[in-house]
């Protein structure tokens, strides 16, 4: 459950200051940050493990099946089961440049 505001406290700043600095270090908002590392690691789970899609969910962070479908979907051009099916084709050059950066 991580929010700006959390982790803004967390980093002494305030809210605003903290998705700023992040931004110009990052180049991305928290939050498209956040999303774009959910579904690169589900894209992983779902190319190297048999879990059903609903625990991948799960365990990247998404409560809604729907709303991980559809935000996979948005990210990565196929939906999840697509994906898998087609071995992670579909969206692989997508994700290659989507990957978020290992700065952490």
């Amino acid at each position: 459950d991580w929010t700006v505001e959390t982790l803004a406290r967390l980093s002494g700043m305030s809210r605003s200051a903290f998705a700023a600095r992040f931004k110009a270090v990052v180049g991305q908002s928290p939050l498209d940050y956040l999303t774009g590392w959910r579904i690169y690691r589900a894209s992983r789970l779902i190319q190297d493990q048999q879990l059903p899609i609903t625990e991948i969910a799960r365990a990247v962070g998404y409560e809604s099946i729907a709303a991980f479908n559809r935000v996979f979907k948005r990210e990565t051009g196929a939906t999840p089961g697509a994906f898998r099916r087609d071995g992670g084709l579909p969206a692989a050059s997508h994700m290659a440049e989507r990957s978020p950066p290992n700065f952490l």
